[in-house]
């Protein structure tokens, strides 16, 4: 019985042609189905495509499948034509799949079909064929006709499926290919193809999920595996830590029993001190009591102190009376007679003074000096601030400034021009508001031979042959002895040298501040 009788016979089996029942197709199996559809259909002729994947035929080849899913999957179900043009293309790709499922030789259930197959052309089949020739082929020698007889060996499904059940070799990728062509070729109980591949499938995932299962308890066996062995670590060190934690406590216990030791002794030790400090506590009250009846005669006799202290200070006073008084005749008496040696050795004024005597040396260094000594400023700091106060308050005092080395103390930013020009003005306000004479003395060498000036009461001398040093020690050296000498200067050296000879030496700074307060 071929497949176009049956086609016509009217029977009560379902035509190929009407639409299966609801029917689960697995999802593996559709995707070939889709696949396999979306080439054929590109190698046939738009004019024989039907309305339905007309525009499904004009996607791209890699996206005709998945976008046209939904029109080729309705005309896989519903257009027999379609279905058999598909599946002549997957039997002449899978030829011994296709005698297994269909021993007859049809390709499809119906005359019909296959007349619409056929309406496809040749060129339309071959074309096919080539599209579906990427599916792999199982045919082999044992599927050729027999040399003797001429027929191909017939075996159904369900002996192919037995034998590879009982080898234990049925692949999943097997039963696919036998669902996709039981779907195309529609034979007897092509619904039991589609169940075992469904079958095969969830297996397959099964053993998927099992052997992922396997997997993680692998992996959880090795955590755990892992975990017990730093369990391990940690309980060794944990009974490291215990051992060391009681020989702590032990050694605690025995720092314990010794301060215990300790503290007994500190107690007897205190109570000895509390019987001392309460013995040596009635002897402070007996000296206490004694100190007193010394506080009392004393007191007596402070009183007696102060009534002498009272009429020494009565007598004192008197005294120093009468000597200011005394002083002050014989000073009256001396300036009388020192005016009247004047007048009577007829002695005429004069402005001439002796630093105005001392002149700048020709030679290289300072001609000697007097031997002779007179009072300095000893007991006193040159940094004292009062100190140039009290100086310029001397009646005749003569003032001598090393020049450069205030100026560099002050305000050593500026030029020399402007230094010198600073320091001299600064003098002539002290020169008028002191009545004192004041002598200032610059190196003179970088700026050749500069005679002698004066500024408004101020002497300014500039070196010449030699250093400012030298030339302040020989005016120092020239004022007669008596004379009031104040030499302001930081330099140590002739600060030593001119209180050798009796002047005051005075740092530079003290005049840097009395100057900034002008």
């Amino acid at each position: 019985m071929d497949g176009t009788s049956r086609d016509k016979k009217d029977t009560p089996h379902r035509s190929d042609d009407a639409p299966p029942d609801p029917l689960v197709v697995p999802s593996v199996v559709r995707t070939q189905l889709l696949e396999l559809s979306a080439r054929v259909l590109g190698t046939w002729e738009p004019s024989i495509v039907p309305v339905p994947l007309r525009r499904v035929r004009t996607f791209a080849p890699r996206r005709r499948a998945v976008s046209g899913a939904a029109p080729l999957w309705q005309a896989l179900e519903t257009g027999a034509s379609f279905r058999h043009a598909v599946a002549a293309a997957w039997s002449t790709a899978h030829p011994q799949e296709a005698r297994v499922l269909r021993p007859d030789g049809g390709t499809a259930a119906g005359g019909d079909g296959a007349q619409g197959a056929a309406a496809g052309g040749g060129e339309a089949r071959d074309d096919a064929t080539s599209g579906a020739t990427g599916a792999p082929s199982s045919t082999s020698a044992s599927d050729e006709p027999s040399a003797t007889t001429g027929e191909a060996p017939v075996r159904d499904g369900s002996s192919v499926v037995g034998q590879r059940e009982d080898g234990g070799a049925q692949a999943a990728s097997d039963l696919v290919e036998l669902a996709v062509g039981a779907f195309l070729l529609r034979p007897d109980g092509w619904e039991t193809h589609l169940a075992r591949a469904a079958e095969a499938l969830d297996a397959q995932a099964e053993a998927q999920r099992r052997a992922q299962e396997a997997e993680r308890a692998a992996g959880e066996r090795d955590r755990a595996v892992a975990e017990l062995a730093a369990a391990q670590e940690a309980a060794a060190a944990d009974r490291a830590a215990l051992e060391e934690a009681r020989a702590e406590i032990a050694t605690l216990r025995r720092q314990e029993r010794k301060l215990r030791s300790d503290a007994d002794r500190a107690r007897a030790e205190a109570r000895a001190a509390l019987a001392e400090a309460a013995a040596r506590t009635e002897a402070a009250e007996a000296l206490a009591a004694r100190a007193a009846d010394e506080r009392r005669e004393a007191s007596v006799a402070l009183d007696r102190a102060h009534a002498a202290r009272d009429e020494a200070r009565t007598l004192t006073h008197t005294g120093a009376e009468l000597a200011n008084a005394r002083a002050r005749l014989l000073l009256e008496t001396v300036v009388d007679a020192a005016v009247g040696l004047r007048r009577e050795l007829g002695i005429p004024p004069t402005t001439l003074r002796p630093a105005d005597t001392v002149a700048p040396a020709d030679g290289a260094g300072a001609p000697g000096l007097p031997d002779r000594t007179r009072p300095g400023s000893r007991g006193r700091t040159g940094e004292d601030p009062a100190l140039l106060d009290d100086v310029l308050a001397v009646p005749q005092m003569h003032l001598i400034v090393d020049g450069y080395n205030v100026t560099k103390t002050g305000f050593g930013a500026l030029t020399l021009a402007q230094q010198r020009r600073r320091l001299v003005d600064g003098l002539v306000r002290v020169a008028s508001r002191t009545g004192a004479e004041v002598t200032c003395c610059f190196d003179g060498q970088d700026l050749g031979h500069l005679p002698p000036a004066s500024t408004r009461g101020v002497r300014v001398l500039f070196t010449s042959g030699e250093i400012a040093d030298h030339l302040i020690r020989r005016l120092v050296a020239a004022e007669p002895e008596g004379r009031p000498v104040a030499v302001v200067t930081s330099d140590r050296e002739v600060a030593d040298d001119v209180q050798a000879m009796g002047a005051v030496a005075i740092g530079s700074p003290a005049l840097v501040a009395r100057l900034a307060r002008l």
